[in-house]
């Protein structure tokens, strides 16, 4: 295996240059002051693997999904890429969004013989591509357009103020549009051999061939543009009130398609989707300006708003104004109101001395219903909309504005607003075919100029693929029973845990949650001696000081553990932690961060509401994985027989990083590693977090040398972990499971990941080498399957390895769980590398069987466990960031932002005794 410099450390880097001079036929050496430089080895880029083989276990099943076969009738002709300069007539360029599609339109229009008569496909920015050559490599063209800011799709136009108060009557009565002159100029920059496309259906892809399709899913784009579609990415939403639910807080949730191409063995697929995620985006309720302001405030009235809120709300979005109908970009708000806020009118009639144009002071409210002759209801206390800029402010009245339709909502979502998301954007089977055969044949593609002339066309009806559904694997549970579970699941109803755990020196901690406590304690100790816990009476409960609950949350923890260390005599093994709100408890940071990372306690926080066995038994669940028991074990894992799991040392490690909601760029990242332990099982695990840069997703701090010797990174603890549970045995077998990276991002995980992975392992022992396996998880895709005929998902074990997959690479899709509520979403495995030698059918039943290893519930889950541990994990040491003093706890190393690096607050270390628990469970 090639030896790795750490980055950074290259010993080329520090050298002096050569000499200026070289003598003919004399190659230069390079000297270091002290030592000759060892030969740097060139290091090979690792590329994902071809796909060795088709599985073949499991009951053979038919499926349609959600892809459509597209036909290529001219592949001799070629793609000509140009790129395009839009530029105003004083020569600055156009930097407004949306407007390129209005120019090129006109462009299209106006010059046709000179563009002989070609249809275009441009990306709204820099690219347009036709199919065969322009007359020429480099055109300019000049080209006028009025009213440039009323179109849908435009938006960042700047309106000068029409029927603002700060233009003069005479003025608008001559100039009723803003007209702007555009210069456009059209140079060739590249040409695709439409043969290409071709190629990649028989697996030879190239450059050109993403190139290709890249113009294909142009086109698709540029499709729904002209119909006047918001567009995110590869996903169009039509302006049509029966896609849009409201999500409360003035946010609609609006649904539409992704549609994209794609290749798949032997054909070329366009992949067509409705689906509640990616294709539903969150928009600002259109219509009155102040309704939406009401309903995102939840005020009673326009007079109880708060302005300063309204303010950062409103800013950058669009609305058009009555009774013009003129659309404008919202700036700001006047800082008086509109009876009060007043403005320069220049009079028709007059000059002063100077020959200027007289002007009088009048406000906003005076001018529109006075001079203007338009009732203002409520608006006279109000606030005014500035349209105009900073120094030329232009004023409305609030009632006058009303927003624009199909304005994306960017911020996080509440915790109501996306439980009723999920909720009202969930689809039946059935209904989600229904609804995307609709979408397919309304499109209409066959219409489409450049499609026609590219000689293709999209069939509308669904891809047949064959899928095979393995069997649930044997469960072991206490009493040595094991037992199948049934459709993806099982329940613990008279069965006893495979490993329970006994529960001592405990206490009740309750902040202010209304519950009866003691018939709480008594169910649950009788509930744990059903599942073999044993469950002695709890020290004490403690209630929260009624004077503390006005108190912040980190002040409320500390007076509860004050109370705690006061009356215990010695620290608990547990704690149970009553918390009031279900969801998102502010107290639930500071509490566990208390727990956990000062006194290393293991702790399980509740909002109970209804209360019975099941619920019970769940919270068990959960308490005696934390406590180091195990509730069910793979039967493989005893016998120990996993096909080369169980034969050799196998580390699994679980990889993720979580980040801040959209719209908070300055919290950190927090990266998860989880790692099994006590080979040969494969259902007990710890994990190792830290925090990295914003938004940066691939993981930096898997190697981190501090020293000759030392090395802080992630991957060094959990080998060490490893390697003394599991009877001081190093893994010869590393099998890497990583969520959240896009195809884009396979070769870093293969590159920098894996070296860094590399490194930890030479660092600890020089000689050994250890086999890696790495493969990818996605759910974030738009694949579906569906049972031809039946109104029931796919059934769970469900796995697909054929025609939708990639024509080259190792992919499969696996629905692992039984999807019970709208359409089951397979998750797409990629297996990037193979040193092991996995046989398709022994790797596809591995991460099956990680489905069924979930301590936390009694059903398989959609994705293995050991990445769901780590998101777990992740989002657990997440809530400790949110009370952190930045200042305090800031390390050197962080993200870089135009100020230059920002220091990441690093996660406080937790105690020895829960660091190597399942805490996160």
């Amino acid at each position: 295996m090639d030896s790795f410099e750490p980055d950074g450390n290259d010993a080329t880097d520090a050298l002096p240059p050569p000499p200026p001079v070289i003598p003919p036929n004399v190659v230069p050496m390079r000297a270091e002051p002290d030592q000759a430089p060892e030969p740097v080895k060139k290091k090979v880029a690792r590329v994902p693997i071809a796909r060795r083989g088709l599985g073949s276990k499991g009951q053979k099943i038919p499926l349609l999904t959600n892809h459509f076969k597209v036909n290529v009738t001219n592949v001799d002709g070629h793609f000509f890429h140009y790129s395009v300069s839009l530029s105003y007539e004083d020569g600055r360029p156009v930097d407004g969004k949306g407007i390129g599609r209005r120019v090129i339109d006109r462009v299209h229009e106006t010059y046709d013989t000179e563009l002989a008569g070609k249809d275009f496909a441009y990306d709204g920015e820099k690219s347009l591509f036709t199919v065969g050559p322009l007359p020429r490599n480099k055109l300019e063209f000049t080209v006028v357009l009025e009213d440039v800011s009323s179109n849908r799709n435009n938006g960042n136009g700047s309106p000068a103020g029409n029927g603002s108060p700060n233009e003069c009557d005479r003025k608008r009565l001559r100039r009723p549009y803003q007209s702007k002159t555009f210069k456009v100029e059209i140079s060739f920059a590249a040409k695709i051999p439409m043969q290409a496309i071709a190629n990649a259906l028989r697996g030879q892809e190239s450059e050109n061939s993403q190139e290709a399709l890249r113009v294909l899913d142009i086109i698709l784009r540029q499709h729904a543009a002209k119909q006047g579609c918001l567009l995110v990415r590869q996903s169009f939403f039509h302006n049509d009130p029966k896609n849009f639910t409201d999500l409360g807080g003035g946010v609609l949730g609006c649904r539409g398609f992704h549609s994209s191409f794609r290749t798949c063995p032997g054909r070329l697929i366009t992949e067509y989707c409705v689906s509640s995620d990616v294709s539903t985006t969150m928009i600002i309720q259109p219509g009155p300006v102040v309704d939406f302001l009401i309903a995102n405030q939840n005020a009673r009235d326009p007079f109880s708003l708060d302005w300063a809120k309204a303010k950062r709300m409103l800013k950058n979005l669009r609305v058009k104004t009555s009774p013009a109908n003129t659309e404008y970009k919202i700036t700001g708000l006047s800082e008086k109101s509109c009876k009060e806020q007043t403005f320069s009118l220049k009079q028709r009639t007059g000059k002063d001395e100077d020959g200027e144009v007289q002007s009088i002071e009048v406000t906003v409210y005076d001018y529109f219903v006075n001079y203007r002759h338009i009732e203002l209801r409520y608006s006279a206390d109000l606030p005014c909309i500035n349209v105009g800029k900073p120094k030329r402010p232009t004023f409305f009245p609030l009632e006058l504005c009303s927003l624009v339709s199909l304005q994306r909502y960017t911020k996080a979502l509440s915790t109501l607003q996306r439980a009723s998301l999920v909720e009202k954007s969930r689809q039946k089977p059935q209904e989600r075919m229904r609804v995307l055969s609709d979408a397919l044949k309304s499109s209409n593609y066959d219409a489409e100029p450049m499609l026609r002339s590219c000689g293709i066309s999209i069939n509308t009806s669904f891809t047949q693929v064959e899928g095979r559904v393995l069997s649930a694997p044997r469960l072991k549970v206490g009493n040595g029973e094991d037992f199948f579970p049934r459709n993806g699941r099982w329940n613990f109803n008279n069965k006893k845990l495979v490993e329970p755990t006994k529960i001592e020196r405990w206490a009740v901690v309750n902040f202010s949650a209304r519950c009866d406590i003691r018939g709480l304690i008594r169910d649950l100790i009788k509930c744990g001696e059903m599942k073999g816990i044993l469950i002695d009476q709890p020290f004490d409960v403690f209630e929260e000081n009624p004077q503390s609950r006005r108190a912040p949350p980190v002040v409320r923890v500390e007076k509860m553990f004050e109370d705690i260390q006061n009356k215990l005599p010695g620290a608990p093994q547990f704690l149970l932690c009553l918390l009031p709100e279900r969801k998102n408890s502010d107290l639930y940071g500071p509490w566990k961060r208390k727990n956990l990372a000062e006194y290393g306690i293991v702790t399980q926080c509740i909002a109970p509401t209804r209360v019975n066995d099941q619920y019970l038994t769940n919270v068990l669940l959960k308490i005696n994985a934390k406590l180091g028991g195990l509730n069910s074990l793979l039967a493989v894992e005893q016998s120990p027989s996993i096909p080369l799991v169980s034969k050799v040392p196998t580390i699994i490690l679980g990889m993720d990083v979580s980040h801040g909601s959209p719209g908070q760029s300055d919290v950190p990242s927090i990266a998860a590693v989880v790692s099994s332990r006590q080979w040969p099982l494969i259902s007990r695990y710890r994990a190792s977090v830290r925090t990295q840069s914003p938004k940066v997703e691939m993981i930096d701090s898997l190697f981190k040398r501090a020293s000759d010797t030392e090395d802080e990174g992630i991957i060094r603890e959990l080998l060490l972990d490893f390697y003394v549970s599991s009877g001081k045995r190093k893994p010869d077998q590393i099998i890497i499971f990583r969520d959240g990276v896009s195809e884009s991002q396979f070769n870093q995980v293969l590159n920098i990941e894996l070296d860094q992975i590399i490194e930890a392992c030479k660092f600890l022992d020089e000689k050994w080498c250890p086999k890696f396996v790495v493969i990818v998880a996605q759910k974030n895709h738009h694949t579906k399957f569906f049972q031809p005929g039946a109104p029931e998902n796919v059934p769970p074990g469900t796995v697909i390895d054929n025609k939708v997959c990639h024509p080259r690479n190792n992919d499969f899709y696996l629905c692992a769980h039984a999807g019970m509520i709208g359409t089951t979403r397979p998750t797409h495995y990629h297996v990037l590398l193979d040193e092991v030698g996995f046989s398709a059918d022994d790797l596809q039943e591995l991460v099956h069987s990680l489905s069924y290893v979930y301590q936390r519930s009694t059903t398989a889950i959609s994705v293995v466990a050991p990445i769901c541990y780590a998101h777990l994990a992740a989002t657990q040491m997440g809530q400790f960031m949110k009370f952190e003093d930045m200042s305090e706890t800031s390390s050197s190393h962080g993200g870089l932002t135009s100020a230059g690096a920002v220091p990441v607050p690093q996660l406080p270390k937790l105690q020895e005794n829960v660091c190597n628990s399942m805490f996160f469970c």
